[in-house]
């Protein structure tokens, strides 16, 4: 026997799509004025900036897209029964493989620049860096509350804070140049950036492979679920117990019990299934009930 909580999926995603279509229609805009500027200046900075920016902008076009194929065939497909809610994750894991190749790839020119750092027009390039700013401090807040619950919203997000970053860190280098003619401001600058953003891409990388490996969920302690099951009146035993993260905001356990054999089912159920959804925020549980087959009761440590 079986039983189940809220086994209707939950779409954690949709309600930030208005919010993200904004941050990718301004980002857009200014990452193709931000490589333009590069182009025309030669700042290494500024095309690092780009670079993040248009991470941030492919970022937010696969969380759109994940949460669009996730709403409109989530659980109606027989051959998907928990529908397309793993395309979340693979959008973020796919922004933090990505994001890890641009930063590699400024890393690989800066280094190439300290030879012989060329000159760089710090008015157009300072100009152009301040409206990147402008951009990302925006995209920062439309994407911040999203981020708290859905693992795509939050790649996008944490992509957005490193552009923001990295915008900050070009006007910096602006400044120094416009300043003292130092020219080796752009391509270290462009480092800075590339080395802030990298800790943030793996952790994202590691969330979503966690969940890909379906891994127990980083919050929960299995061994007190495992307890606070045990401890349900006329649950006996606790074995083949499994909780893993199926998209953002879904954490999924399934357990087997087995029951003292004068336990009510119904009863041991829906304690069991109110135990989970309490203490652990478990709302989609499978429990299949093994009763006793002989009048034994239970016991302080099983039968």
């Amino acid at each position: 026997m079986g039983a189940g909580h809220d086994h209707g999926a939950r779409r954690q995603g949709g309600q930030h799509r208005g919010r993200l279509w904004w941050a990718a229609g301004l980002l857009t805009a200014v990452m193709l004025a931000e490589a333009v500027a590069a182009g025309l200046t030669g700042s290494l900075a500024l095309l690092s900036d780009a670079g993040h920016m248009f991470t941030d902008v492919l970022a937010i076009a696969m969380t759109l897209a994940a949460i669009t194929a996730a709403d409109r065939h989530g659980g109606t497909d027989s051959r998907r029964t928990f529908g397309l809610y793993r395309l979340e994750v693979l959008a973020a894991l796919a922004n933090a493989l990505l994001l890890t190749a641009v930063a590699g790839f400024v890393l690989v020119q800066a280094v190439r620049r300290f030879t012989d750092p060329p000159e760089v027009p710090a008015g157009w390039m300072l100009v152009v860096a301040l409206g990147g700013l402008a951009a990302n401090v925006v995209a920062f807040v439309l994407l911040r509350s999203g981020a708290r619950d859905n693992i795509g919203v939050r790649g996008a997000y944490l992509e957005v804070l490193g552009d923001l970053l990295g915008s900050a860190g070009v006007i910096v280098a602006a400044l120094v140049i416009a300043g003292t003619g130092w020219a080796y401001a752009d391509p270290i600058v462009a480092v800075v950036v590339a080395l802030m953003i990298l800790p943030r891409t793996f952790a994202l990388g590691r969330s979503a492979v966690r969940i890909l490996v379906q891994a127990a969920p980083e919050r929960l302690d299995i061994t007190a679920v495992r307890a606070r099951l045990a401890a349900v009146p006329g649950v006996c035993d606790v074995h083949d117990l499994h909780v893993w993260t199926l998209t953002s905001g879904m954490d999924v356990a399934s357990a087997h019990l087995r029951l003292d054999a004068a336990a009510e089912f119904g009863t041991v159920l829906t304690r069991a299934r109110e135990a989970l959804h309490e203490d652990f925020a478990i709302d989609h549980a499978t429990l299949q009930v093994e009763p006793a087959d002989t009048d034994r009761h239970c016991s302080p440590t099983g039968w």
